[in-house]
């Protein structure tokens, strides 16, 4: 596979050659698959995401926040009397 840009100086390579023509670089000495992910900063296998999560966001996990009883019997007070002024109409 050749890449758009040499792995080893970042020189734009031409759709049909067989080397960088800026430092020579080839498929045998840096066009391979492994190092031209390499050189796209990705983490390795050894990368350890809940660390990475607690380094960044700390011990603390978040809580969700739900609706709080208040506004629960807010919203059974409304429904109530709705359903009371429906029942009124309908007489």
């Amino acid at each position: 596979m050749r890449p758009d840009a040499c792995p080893n100086c970042g020189a734009e390579v031409p759709l049909n050659a067989k080397s960088c023509p800026e430092c020579g670089a080839d498929e045998s000495t840096g066009w391979s698959d492994e190092s031209y992910a390499s050189s796209l900063g990705l983490p390795d296998d050894s990368f350890d995401y809940n660390e990475f999560v607690e380094r960044e966001f700390g011990r603390k996990k978040a809580r969700p926040y739900g609706i709080k009883l208040f506004w629960w019997f807010v919203a059974i007070v409304v429904l109530a009397l709705f359903v009371l002024g429906m029942v009124k109409w309908w007489r």
